[in-house]
């Protein structure tokens, strides 16, 4: 229990509290920055790579997910992608990409032309994913809150958050593989004989880990490395 004795992680030392801070002020920071970034991963999300026999594009919003939990902890970090979310559903093209969007030619998408989808998470086969990327940015800033994302712990603190996208993403789209009978057809049609399981598995699992596998390792670099040089600029800042 003593670990969790003081969870400040790499935001706070970024960006200090000044004691005599206002309340009203911190609460604008939070905000800001929880919104920032949200922003963030909608720009991951425009790296796209588009895939046959699968709804759903590689992107880079993973990365940008356990990179916003490792950075702001569980409490913003999670509202991070709340915001994420709910501005997805408002309408502001914030989601990756489909395949369709995508086309039948391009492969892959850099950021512009921008393309982003909005919609309401539950009537989307990938919502189960968006919904995942807030538990998942919960679960690492709750990992980083105990020193997880400085030490040699930190690519199993995003494992976790990478699986926990997966825990709700998955049934998620097997749901609606199994109810809705267009895309019923269109992974039946992919995957020939195939259970609702495997298609759920073949066009929602398979073909994202090895992608997976890399953001997971990028982030674990990315976040250990920044606090290195953030001790270095700071005169290597402890955290106490």
């Amino acid at each position: 229990m003593q670990a969790t004795a003081n969870p400040r992680v790499l935001i706070d030392v970024v960006i200090p509290r000044i004691g005599s801070e206002s309340r009203t002020n911190r609460l604008a920071l939070d905000a800001a920055i929880i919104v920032g970034f949200a922003l963030f991963v909608a720009v991951c999300a425009q790296i796209a790579i588009r895939l046959p026999n699968t709804t759903v594009p590689i992107t880079g919003q993973t990365f940008g997910v356990l990179l916003a939990g490792g950075a702001l902890g569980s409490r913003r970090g999670g509202l991070s992608m709340l915001v994420y979310m709910l501005l997805g559903m408002a309408s502001v093209p914030v989601f990756a990409p489909g395949s369709s969007p995508l086309g039948d030619q391009q492969v892959l998408h850099f950021v512009l032309p921008w393309s982003g989808n909005e919609g309401l998470v539950w009537a989307m086969s990938s919502g189960g994913y968006i919904v995942g990327f807030v538990l998942a940015a919960y679960l690492v800033g709750l990992f980083a809150e105990r020193g997880w994302d400085r030490q040699s712990t930190v690519p199993l603190a995003m494992l976790i958050g990478s699986l926990s996208v997966y825990a709700v993403g998955l049934p998620w789209l097997g749901i609606h593989i199994a109810n809705n009978d267009g895309l019923h057809t269109y992974f039946d049609g992919n995957f020939p004989g195939a259970s609702v399981l495997q298609m759920t598995l073949k066009g929602g699992l398979y073909p994202f880990i090895g992608g997976d596998a890399v953001k997971l390792l990028a982030a674990a670099l990315v976040l250990p490395g920044v606090w290195a040089l953030v001790d270095r600029i700071k005169g290597s800042c402890p955290r106490d």
